[in-house]
Order: C-alpha cells, then structure tokens, then sequence
C-alpha cells in the first residue's frame, strides 16, 4: 500500500496500468512470503527480501537520480524509517502465517485511516469533519471483520492492524527525510536500514536455507521491489486521486492466490468489513483532493 502526494501528472493511463500492475506484484510477493512463513522465520524472510532487493534499489536510485540519488541528507531519519520498515514487515509476515492472505490484506488497509488520524495528532493538520467521520466508520469495518469478543475473533487478526499503524508511521515519516532526497532515495535507503538493522536479529533465528526455497526467497525481493517501483511511478504520472484508489484492488488479487494456493474463502462478514474500510479509504482520498484542489 502507498499514499504520496503528486501534482497531476499528463501520463494518467500509464500511470493507472503501473499501479494495477505495481499492486498485483505485491500481492505476489506477500502470497509467496506466506509460504515461506511455514518454514522460516519472518525476520529471516525480510533480511533476505531487503539484500537481495538491496542491487536493485540501488541501480534504480543511481539510474533515476544519478549520484544525487545515492547521497542521504539525513542519514538518522532513514535509520528510523529502516527500523519502522522492518516492525511492519514482520507483523504483516507473522500474521501471513495464521491468517487467510485476503484477510490479512483487508485489514492492512486501515492505513489510510491511520494517516490520516495521526496527520491531525502529530502534525495538527485540520481534519474536516467528513474525514473524522470516515475514520471512525473505516474503523468500524475492522471490527466487522475482526469480531472482538465472539468464536471467530483472533488475537493474530490485529497484526495486520497493528502494521498498518506502523506503516501510516512510515508513510508520514518521510516528511522529516530532506527534500533534496527523491522518492528513490528513499526506496534505496529504507531498503538498505532494514537489511543492516535486521542484520542483529537474523541470527537469533536463522535456519539454513533449503535450495529449492532459494527461487521464492529471489522471487520475494523482485516482486516486492518491482511492486514499490511501479506503484511510486505510478504516483509520479497521474493523479494521487486517481492511482491510490487502484491500491484496494489488492483485495481482488488476495483473494485469488489464496483460494488458488491454499482454498481460502473469506466469510461474508470478512468482506463486508473489508467494504467498509476500503469505501472509508476512498472517500478519505477523494475528500483530501477536494480539500488541495
């Protein structure tokens, strides 16, 4: 999932393709991490994720951004990105391994939610009261599909929660990242912190890689650096109001690979909280426009 602000940009429908394109790639990558979960940790999955990834991070920032894109200004405000980087993708992980992939990425997409939230809290921007309004109905989706206090409520069901706070963390932290540095630089550099901060962790938990896991370990760190790259170009072509909605067709793909791979068929009330949240994301984007517009 990615939020950031662009200008309108002419290449609106290329823009739209490299974001539908950009979303199914991470659905690819978070299906393929979940059948790694059944055998390695999820700290050991993103290490390796982010040094395999880390090449092509850095071609891509040298590539866009010459050796400009390589320089860090703030080299402290990656470091805390790095570490938020690395929580949210072990919980998301984590919960990869104890719940359906369409559940799992339904309740991810609070993040919007919680952006905007910590947007009035911790920058005191002005929330209207559309929004605030919107917030709390997305936040009565997750309690639709989560059910806390009944038979089908699950502890583990508020790590994807809890990840989309971390998350909206992330999103919001790039404000403190200076402005001469390009959304590549900060791809290379988050992607760099996580695999050194992981690094003192990696080794509490390492099992010896089998080699016919070795190809979904590579296809994990290209799926999931390909999904950023084209999900941050598709910010950069066409309207914020237009691609960010496209992130929610996340659900589309989730729900296919998990039925595909391991049968999963979310319930109905699943589905009816996911509707709520995304329809509570979704005015949030648009009412953002019309308030910049």
């Amino acid at each position: 999932m990615l939020l950031a602000p662009t200008k309108p940009r002419p290449h609106t429908s290329v823009g739209i393709i490299m974001m539908c394109v950009g979303v199914a790639c991470l659905c690819v990558n978070d299906a393929l991490a979940k059948t790694l979960t059944d055998t390695y940790s999820p700290i050991q999955i993103q290490f390796l994720r982010n040094v395999i990834a880390l090449p092509f991070a850095l071609l891509i920032a040298w590539k866009m951004g010459g050796s400009a894109g390589l320089r860090s200004h703030k080299p402290l405000a990656h470091l805390f990105r790095g570490a938020l980087w690395i929580a949210a993708t072990i919980m998301f992980f984590t919960s990869l391994k104890h719940l359906g992939l369409a559940e799992a990425t339904s309740l991810i997409f609070v993040a919007p939610l919680f952006i905007t939230a910590l947007s009035a809290l911790i920058f005191r921007e002005h929330v209207g009261w559309r929004r605030w309004l919107a917030v709390v109905i997305g936040f009565a989706g997750v309690l639709i599909a989560v059910r806390p206090g009944t038979s089908a409520f699950q502890t583990v069901s508020l790590l994807p929660v809890a990840t989309a706070f971390v998350y909206a963390l992330l999103m919001l932290s790039a404000r403190w990242v200076d402005e001469r540095e390009s959304v590549w630089t900060l791809l290379l550099y988050m992607t760099a912190t996580g695999a050194a901060l992981s690094l003192f962790l990696v080794p509490f938990v390492w099992i010896t890689i089998q080699p016919g896991d070795l190809w979904l370990f590579a296809a994990v760190a290209v799926f999931g650096t390909a999904g950023m790259t084209l999900m941050t170009q598709a910010f950069r072509l066409a309207p914020a109001v237009v691609v960010a909605p496209l992130d929610y067709t996340a659900i589309v793909w989730a729900t296919l690979l998990g039925w595909l791979f391991w049968s999963e068929i979310p319930d109905g009330l699943t589905f009816v909280g996911a509707a709520v949240i995304i329809s509570s994301g979704v005015f949030i984007i648009w009412r953002e426009h019309r308030t910049q517009g």
